[in-house]
């Protein structure tokens, strides 16, 4: 798979107009990184497709086309942004907590923890009956066979994934409800008006759309900014009460303003209610129903504000017997087979996974374009939308691509090697080195108008 056909893919999912893809350029070949997939064509296609998204939004806003350039090594740098992250000149973020990782069950199988927030590790350790010590939780798992702890675990609402094999995986009804769905979906689901872009005369594609990004973490925040790093006005929106990781909140927070709402009090609930009428995208990243239960899900929000653009990211699906489990990147790499595939191609003592967390960055920006293709639409023919994407659903299509021999061999990349890619503002938290939007727009460059703030850095409104 070319990151050109895999970007006529992603627009062919969407219906989207062929004659745009005459107006992009894509350049670099994987093995980018070292992997035996080709993540390089899954960031240089859906990076593509997100800037054409917004280059055909331009158009309909001014009648112009304007090419869309992306090099496959500034597409891996997007990928990679959170591990290259700096704050003064400091050193790599921590991302994770020292628990999670890969551990060998009394079985001979192995199993993927993933503890990062609190709640997470303090339920993990009550099951285990162990401390808060990796050589404790290793010699705890040891006592238990893989499937039968993969399963306690989801059952207790808590994060972990048995290593399957691929065609492990895609014997389990997941994995065929999965293989059932599209890439990702663009559906109508209300009548409304047609609304042409706002802002007439504006110098950027979304300028005057406002964007509420209820998300945290990585895939969620990645459409969040992607969409302000082509002009839209994102509120990011958080629980007061809700983990979340400092270095994430700083990189995906560029370009974003920050707000705190308690979904769990009434008055909370009335404020997002404010916003969301007013908002023409409503991007979520909860599990599926979750904030349906608080009032908020899509057919709610198109009832109360005709013509929104509602987006849903999930980790496993929407269908299926595990579309309420809790999981992240690493989790669907393990538990689809990506990470028993990478060990099995390098020869390594455990489990290996993708060099970057390929899923979440995807998924991210395929939410983005679904959002911009929604939003094109609904000013042409109306409607409100809702835009479905999983991580999964991602896996699925890059394993697809098939293999590149060896290319776990390739050397990694460094911050140093891809200095040219980042770009130093300075903020609240210090001088932020981040790397800089991919996609190289001919009109329109994309950029972060808006230094990363501090969450509930500002009011619950709209500017």
């Amino acid at each position: 798979m070319t990151p050109e056909l895999a970007l006529q893919q992603i627009w062919t999912v969407a219906g989207c107009d062929p004659s745009a893809l005459r107006s992009v350029s894509l350049s670099g070949a994987d093995p980018g990184l070292p992997s035996i997939y080709r993540v390089g064509s899954l960031a240089s296609a859906t990076i593509a497709a997100t800037g054409l998204a917004a280059a055909e939004y331009w158009r309909l806003r001014t009648g112009r086309r304007q090419h869309v350039s992306v090099q496959m090594r500034r597409a891996l740098a997007a990928f990679r942004s959170e591990r290259y992250l700096r704050v003064d000149e400091g050193p790599p973020p921590a991302l994770r907590d020292p628990v999670t990782g890969f551990y060998e069950t009394r079985d001979g199988r192995w199993i993927q923890l993933h503890t990062n927030f609190a709640h997470h590790l303090q339920g993990v350790l009550k099951v285990l009956g162990c401390g808060n010590d990796r050589a404790a939780v290793a010699a705890a798992i040891r006592g238990w066979d893989g499937a039968t702890l993969d399963q306690t675990l989801a059952d207790a609402g808590l994060c972990a994934a048995l290593i399957r094999m691929p065609d492990e995986w895609a014997a389990l009804d997941q994995a065929k409800a999965i293989a059932r769905l599209p890439l990702f979906e663009i559906e109508r689901i209300g009548d409304a008006p047609p609304e042409p872009p706002r802002a007439s005369g504006a110098d950027r594609p979304l300028a005057g759309v406002r964007v509420l990004d209820l998300s945290r973490i990585i895939a969620g925040p990645v459409a969040g900014r992607a969409l302000a790093h082509h002009g839209a006005d994102v509120l990011m929106i958080n629980g007061p009460h809700l983990p979340n990781i400092a270095p994430l909140v700083i990189d995906n927070g560029r370009g974003k303003r920050s707000a705190l709402i308690d979904l769990r009090d009434a008055a909370g609930r009335e404020t997002l209610r404010g916003l969301a009428g007013d908002a023409d995208v409503f991007l979520q990243a909860y599990r599926p129903g979750a904030l349906a239960a608080r009032g908020f899900g899509p057919e709610e929000l198109a009832r109360q504000r005709p013509g929104v653009v509602y987006v849903s990211v999930c980790a496993y699906g929407h269908e299926g017997p595990w579309a309420q489990r809790r999981g992240f990147d690493s989790l669907v790499q393990s538990a689809s087979g990506i990470a028993f595939a990478e060990r099995q191609a390098a020869g390594c003592d455990e489990p290996k996974h993708l060099p970057c967390q390929a899923l979440d960055h995807a998924s991210g920006y395929l939410a983005a374009f679904g959002a911009m293709v929604a939003l094109t639409r609904r000013a042409s023919e109306g409607g409100s939308w809702h835009v479905r994407v999983s991580l999964a659903q991602t896996g699925r299509w890059l394993q697809s691509f098939g293999q590149v021999t060896d290319g776990w061999r390739t050397p990694d990349v460094t911050l140093d090697d891809v200095r040219d890619c980042v770009a130093t503002v300075q903020s609240e938290f210090g001088r932020v080195l981040g790397v800089q939007p991919a996609e190289e727009m001919e009109e329109t460059p994309a950029f972060y108008a808006l230094p990363p703030v501090r969450l509930g850095a500002h009011e619950a409104r709209w500017v």
